[in-house]
């Protein structure tokens, strides 16, 4: 049986997962077509600095984040002092090192999406007087759609199993910055835990792998749609 403090662990789980997605998507669009389809000095230093949370630990991450964010950070001070906005050590926290860690997925799978529509349909729509803007919106983005929702989706996935940068930037504290990851972890470390453990670790198997096929599932699906109106 499924404790309330479980319960609680997977509920912030998907809270924090959700609340990377809403902050790591805006961003992640304008970079991804920036580096789709705009060739200019220093591009591959972006591309890299964008995959850089792939490839380094993700502790490096969550301190690089503890030093920027901290209550006495570059921005971390300011956001404290100004606005009252700590985000060391809370659910905010954790939400901003999980978007960090996930950026580069959404980044990578819009990207792909972009770079998959015809060109060809924009010089159309530029010849019947539609803007840059206009052009994105009602042509480049409907037909990236795939990308852009399979990013989402996979990005909330791999946020659900985020730990060595929450834990890092935002503790582990239960009911504020415990995670499902966290919460198997604080199992596996106490006397007796094991059951727990292997109950919420069956939780996270399960949610992680209904993300990846709901990602497969939408991104076949929109393209079906998207084959059909073309």
């Amino acid at each position: 049986m499924i404790t309330p403090e479980e319960w609680q662990a997977v509920r912030l789980s998907l809270e924090v997962a959700g609340r990377s997605v809403l902050v790591g998507l805006p961003l992640a669009l304008p970079v991804a077509w920036l580096l789709a389809r705009r060739r200019f000095p220093g591009r591959t230093l972006v591309d890299a600095l964008v995959h850089l949370p792939l490839v380094v630990p993700p502790v490096v991450v969550g301190w690089a984040l503890l030093m920027l964010f901290g209550v006495r950070g570059p921005i971390g001070a300011p956001l404290n002092e100004w606005f009252g906005l700590r985000l060391v050590f809370t659910t905010e926290g954790a939400a901003l090192a999980t978007a960090v860690m996930s950026f580069p997925l959404i980044v990578r799978s819009i990207r792909l999406g972009l770079e998959s529509v015809d060109p060809g349909l924009e010089a159309a729509a530029a010849t019947l007087g539609a803007g840059p803007l206009d052009r994105f919106l009602t042509v480049t983005l409907p037909l990236a759609a795939p990308g852009v929702l399979a990013g989402a989706i996979t990005a909330f996935a791999a946020g659900l199993g985020e730990f060595g940068a929450v834990i890092t930037f935002a503790s582990n504290i239960p009911g504020e910055t415990q995670t499902l990851p966290l919460a198997i972890y604080s199992a596996t470390q106490t006397p007796g835990g094991e059951a727990v453990a292997a109950r919420l670790a069956a939780i996270a198997f399960a949610l992680a792998v209904a993300g990846l096929l709901l990602a497969e599932v939408v991104a076949r699906r929109l393209a079906v749609i998207l084959g059909r109106a073309a």
